[in-house]
């Protein structure tokens, strides 16, 4: 094993290098560690990369970027018995103290000490390796590429929202926003059997993308209204779920008036201002359930058997590749080009 390795370090604002870092060492004979295949970037990186935080993670040191990841293991503690050096793996990202009451509960991404890639102060997995717990690392089925199995994550992110939502056979689900995410809410509540998918943006690639991933109908918000396009779909009923997945305050406002009485709103888009207008004698009065999502818990396994099933198309979303030598560039690439980069994939 050597000693050093490459890595994609961000130093400052816009300051992001290729540099010659320490390998990260098990801390634990439960743990394993993985060469890093593939490697997505997330509109995270980006934000870090152009702000230097998110909300209140703020980068303070230098820090290497990436968390959508999979790899092989080349090297098991000896307490590992799910695992060995050759598997290939998809990680989820951040692993919780699993002591709180939040743990115990299995609302683990809610735990207040959770290590998670490319989050201040952790490092993440733009680089050649990554340590994890071999419990948070889930085996790919042959059938399932690397570069897939990097994008369980996101995925997870999307299972997560169908999750919370609620979506069961026969929904009509409205998604605000057609960028990853929003792609990854819709096959989600298409896998949890919603049948009516109806989906807006403002770029008509991206609107094409989700009809060729299930969407049911498009709504081009350069020449048609969002909720006017929901109402008469829906008989003027509304959707059953909406989710925000723009992050953006008019998209918010589309899936507060887009819902059906007694339906629910899912936001997992994170918009810039911390605040939005909201009615609350609407929600009183119809009756509707808003929730929030963060992250996902317990659905990285689920994703990968919808993977090896062949009931979600993730490697479709990927637009552009780049090598970990090239990882700068595609970070900047993927700050760049918002519209036309729907997936950013860097690989080994």
């Amino acid at each position: 094993m050597p000693e050093t390795m490459k890595a994609a370090v961000l130093h400052g604002l816009r300051d992001c290098r290729l540099d010659e870092v320490p390998v990260p060492r098990r801390k634990g004979e439960d743990e394993v560690l993985v060469q890093v295949r593939s490697c997505g970037v997330c509109g995270s990186d980006v934000h870090y990369y152009t702000h230097g935080r998110i909300g209140g993670f703020v980068v303070e040191s230098p820090l290497i970027l990436g968390h959508e990841c999979a790899g092989v293991v080349t090297e098991a503690g000896s307490a590992v018995t799910s695992l060995q050096a050759g598997d290939r793996v998809a990680i989820e990202p951040g692993w919780p103290c699993r002591k709180c009451a939040f743990c115990k509960l299995g609302k683990y991404n809610l735990c207040p000490d959770v290590e998670f890639y490319a989050t201040p102060p952790y490092d993440g997995a733009f680089a050649e390796y990554v340590r994890a717990p071999a419990d948070f690392c889930f085996k790919l089925p042959d059938n399932v590429s690397t570069e897939a199995g990097a994008m369980v994550e996101p995925l997870s992110t999307g299972l997560q929202t169908a999750k919370r939502g609620g979506v069961k056979p026969g929904d009509t689900v409205f998604i605000a926003g057609s960028g990853p995410i929003g792609l990854m809410c819709l096959q989600g509540a298409k896998a949890f059997g919603a049948t009516r998918l109806i989906i807006s943006d403002v770029v008509a690639s991206r609107l094409a993308l989700a009809a060729e991933l299930g969407a049911t109908d498009t709504v081009n918000l350069a020449a048609a209204n969002a909720v006017e396009a929901v109402k008469d779909l829906t008989g003027g009923r509304g959707a059953d779920v909406t989710i925000e997945a723009a992050g953006a305050a008019q998209a918010t406002k589309d899936c507060f008036a887009a819902v059906k009485s007694g339906g629910v709103v899912v936001l997992v888009g994170m918009a810039p201002e911390a605040n939005v207008e909201l009615n609350v004698l609407d929600v009183i009065i119809r009756e509707y359930d808003v929730r929030g999502v963060f992250r996902y818990a317990n659905v990285h396994p689920q994703a990968v058997a919808l993977l090896a099933a062949g009931a979600v198309d993730v490697e479709r979303m990927i637009t552009q590749r780049f090598t970990l030598d090239q990882a700068v560039e595609a970070v900047d690439f993927a700050e760049k080009n918002k519209e036309t980069a729907i997936k950013v994939m860097v690989n080994a």
